[in-house]
């Protein structure tokens, strides 16, 4: 991977420590909501040494023994009500002399994401953290993952700022392997904390705005509404036109758009008039100029230079920071920088920067492949006054990790979301509701 230029600044986080393996520790007491409802920084440390805790020494299965589903359906029932009062686009100001964390794409590498909350320095009244989405699938822990990033958000919701990603959907879960953890460990509970979860998802915001120079989304730009005349009809003694919407035309969408789409979908559409959920959360960079549809994926776009230079432009912004594209879709994007590292900058225009930022280190956590794709992960510190200046800190992947069997058929599955069965995803409404 080639080298950033000066305005960038990388810095490698201390390598995680092996683990040694020590004898277990006493199994920790069942969590309890605590009195009053009001969570603190002591009760989510708690939970925090409990996630890890069960997960080197208790069998999933029995995780509901110290983990009751009343408690996880109550905290995501508590964030969920906090994240559907955000809008779509969230501004996020920092206080004079707050950093932002910005952290990709974790998918269920728990202890990979302690290391990274312990390094980064954990979120506080000194540092907003924002998560740009894809918490769960894939790995083997993904529901205790988004549990304390829950909680987090919970806790501090003016320094936590969760984003939706294209896999905390109905359809990925479904098949990337969420839903069967959740099965696995919640067993006759399992489909009512489930749908808890998709309704929680519903909720995510889907992008924010950093300091009023930064844009994260997880995955990237989005198309604007297009509306063209389609017939004219005689009302009284006056002809009125009607409008619809054109999916197919190409122009780059609005702040003011995104804010008024509608996010509650459990899978957001491909078609239809609705689709800037979908573009944001499966769109992906190209070093060819305009915008185009995503064919690989089957939803979203593809954008070039030229995009980001307006997008940047457009809404006086200096970065673009989206995530979407671990190491296994990059080995296939011949077009674009790998992810050996946990970042990459994909565009370096006039106005700024568009980086892909992927913080899930040795991903996929399952690999049919012998050689192994063993990439770092990474996040970004953006840093006051201007925060746009990004310091990239690059992390090993905390090995050995936990015995654990995977959800799917991870030698089956697909391993970059191409090709999606459209025909099995819902057309854009919450099968919920």
């Amino acid at each position: 991977m080639s080298q950033p230029d000066s305005d960038a600044i990388v810095a490698d986080a201390a390598a995680p420590a092996t683990d040694p393996s020590p004898a277990p520790a006493p199994a920790p007491p069942v969590v309890e909501w605590p009195e009053g409802g009001v969570l603190t920084r002591d009760w989510v440390a708690g939970l925090e040494s409990t996630l890890d805790w069960c997960s080197r020494h208790l069998p999933g299965d029995r995780l509901p023994a110290v983990l009751p589903p009343a408690l996880v359906q109550r905290l995501v029932l508590a964030a969920a009500a906090i994240l559907h009062r955000e809008p779509n686009l969230v501004r996020v100001d920092p206080r004079p002399g707050q950093a932002v964390v910005v952290v990709g794409d974790v998918h269920g590498q728990l202890h990979d994401v302690l290391f990274l909350l312990r390094d980064a320095g954990f979120p506080s009244e000194d540092r907003i953290f924002v998560f740009n989405g894809d918490y769960v699938d894939r790995g083997a822990w993904g529901l205790e993952t988004f549990l304390l990033l829950l909680a987090w958000k919970v806790l501090l919701p003016n320094c936590v700022f969760l984003l939706r990603g294209n896999h905390e959907s109905k359809y990925c879960t479904s098949v990337y392997g969420f839903e069967k953890e959740v099965m696995t460990k919640y067993k006759d509970q399992g489909p009512q904390v489930y749908r808890k979860f998709l309704r929680c998802f519903e909720d995510l915001p889907l992008a924010t705005i950093i300091a009023g120079s930064v844009y994260t989304a997880h995955g990237g730009v989005f198309r604007g509404t297009i509306v063209v005349p389609s017939k004219r009809s005689k009302k009284g003694h006056k002809f009125k036109a009607d409008f619809t919407v054109d999916p197919t035309a190409m122009k780059l969408g609005s702040l003011d758009e995104l804010l008024k789409a509608r996010r509650t979908v459990l899978d957001p559409s491909w078609e239809g008039s609705n689709l800037i959920p979908g573009d944001v959360l499966w769109s992906d960079p190209s070093l060819q100029m305009g915008l185009s549809p995503n064919k690989e994926r089957g939803i979203g776009l593809l954008w070039g230079p030229d995009i980001t230079q307006q997008f940047l432009r457009t809404n006086h912004l200096k970065l673009i920071i989206r995530s979407h594209e671990g190491p296994d879709a990059r080995d296939k994007r011949h077009d674009l920088l790998g992810m050996d590292n946990g970042y990459t900058i994909d565009h370096e225009v006039e106005c700024g920067k568009l980086i892909t930022l992927f913080s899930a280190p040795d991903y996929p956590q399952f690999q049919a492949s012998e050689e192994r794709h063993n990439n770092r992960g990474a996040y970004i510190v953006l840093n006051p006054p201007d925060f746009a200046t990004p310091v990239f800190r690059s992390f090993e992947a905390v090995k050995p990790r936990p015995a654990a069997h995977p959800f799917y058929d991870f030698e089956e599955v697909i391993d970059s979301d191409e090709e999606l069965n459209l025909d099995a995803m819902d057309s854009g409404t919450s099968s919920l509701s």
